[in-house]
């Protein structure tokens, strides 16, 4: 080494300098890969991620030989630049090779190539693999031996390597992939996703039609009464019972109905009774991911929600449910804004008998959901009394003036949303 050209060992000295900048960006660019899209790349054959992934099955000995490779190289080229600051300034050289080499190492070997490494992950990552891979096969038994040697020290320290990796995402970290997957996923798509992900805290007594909204036959009714109910309906499917909707006799489909209406021999409430499917019922706390499988399961798109106590207290439908997921899709304009009026002022005159999730969902806002269902019960819930007259108080950033009441039931309400700077002027030019 000491006839060696000192244009050689210069020369020596930078490739170990890039080599050392390769191992850097490699373990950063390795430990930096989306195992996810890496998993998905690998299954569709791309040579790269398939080397990537199959080191990372196994990040002990991939981290083992990189540290081998880093060091060594940086060993030697610590040693090589000693020689070439002695040559050059004498001993005083061996102060200026460890203070410019650690600058050198720091800037070039270090920072720089980890942080393009950790922008560009999988460029670096993929081609590192390919000279990964035959690396620990050749040096294997040296990486087994420091492997062995560091696992052992960290049972040591109470280290279990049997726990079941963390890789799996629970629903609000999949909740935060996919609200910051940005452009990759469309909007809508992305609210359908959350919404699917939702199902599961929202149950059927959420959603469902209230039992005083339940349109429905009446089988004690005469007869005339029941076919003009028949023919103005516009659901697909009523709800047939005795006197009360507590006592369901069956569901009657709008196609049995109509061969109901157009046959005068069979219009009598027996023929009727005849076209009716057995009533199926829903318990009010069944969740709705849960409530989707058993429709699918039992061919049902409605039933009735009882309580525990087998009280009827609404209707649900797979509609409902899918709206859930997707958003309104009903064509018929008026009946999806029939309780939610807005006004030239920018407040909302709003039902009383509105849910609150679908105020939320229509609107945009975030009413607590975790209490009463309706408009009238939030207001009920918030001032823990039954206004007698026209009242107005503040929720949050929600300012609720009761304007008409009806038996006990807030029957319309006027809703004003603002920010908290400007709810103090508007209430004065509008209340």
């Amino acid at each position: 080494m000491d006839d060696t050209p000192l244009s050689v060992l210069a020369g020596i000295l930078f490739l170990l300098i890039c080599a050392s900048g390769f191992f850097s960006s490699a373990e950063t660019s390795m430990m930096s890969l989306n195992r996810y899209r890496l998993k998905h790349l690998a299954k569709n054959g791309h040579r790269g991620a398939k080397l990537a992934y199959e080191l990372l099955q196994q990040p002990d000995r991939l981290i083992g030989v990189i540290l081998i490779g880093n060091n060594f190289v940086n060993i030697v080229a610590s040693a090589i630049a000693t020689i070439i600051a002695i040559r050059l300034w004498g001993n005083a050289g061996i102060a200026i090779a460890t203070g410019l080499l650690t600058l050198i190492i720091l800037v070039f070997a270090e920072v720089a190539p980890k942080t393009l490494a950790n922008a560009k992950p999988e460029r670096i990552a993929f081609p590192a693999a390919f000279v990964l891979k035959p690396l620990l096969q050749f040096l294997y038994p040296i990486v087994w031996l420091i492997n062995a040697a560091s696992n052992r020290l960290l049972r040591m320290l109470g280290v279990n390597f049997n726990d079941d990796d963390t890789d799996q995402l629970s629903r609000d970290e999949l909740r935060t992939v996919v609200n910051e997957s940005g452009t990759m996923i469309p909007k809508r798509h992305r609210k359908m996703l959350i919404s699917i992900l939702d199902l599961e805290q929202v149950t059927v007594d959420d959603i469902m039609i209230p039992r005083n909204e339940v349109v429905g036959i009446n089988i004690d009714e005469d007869i005339d009464d029941i076919i003009e109910d028949l023919r103005t309906s516009q659901h697909t499917r009523l709800p047939v019972y005795k006197g009360d909707l507590n006592n369901p006799i069956g569901m009657l489909h709008s196609r049995n109905a109509l061969r109901f209406i157009t046959d005068d021999d069979e219009k009598s409430k027996a023929t009727l009774l005849q076209h009716a499917t057995e009533p199926y019922f829903v318990p009010e706390s069944t969740q709705l991911h849960t409530q989707m499988g058993n429709f699918q399961k039992n061919k049902k798109r409605q039933g009735l929600v009882v309580d525990e106590y087998g009280d009827v207290k609404g209707l649900v439908t797979l509609e409902d449910i899918l709206e859930e997921i997707v958003g309104e899709f009903t064509t018929d304009l008026a009946a999806s804004s029939q309780d939610i009026h807005p006004q030239e002022d920018g407040s909302f005159f709003i039902d009383g008998s509105a849910t609150i999730r679908e105020i939320n969902r229509t609107l945009t806002w975030d009413l607590p959901t975790d209490g009463p269902k309706t408009m009238s019960g939030l207001i009920v819930e918030h001032l823990e009394f039954f206004p007698n007259a026209p009242l107005c108080f503040r929720k949050g950033n929600y300012v609720i003036e009761v304007k008409q009441m009806k038996d006990n039931m807030i029957k319309t309400a006027r809703v004003f949303y603002f920010t908290t700077d400007n709810i103090q002027n508007t209430l004065e030019n509008n209340i």
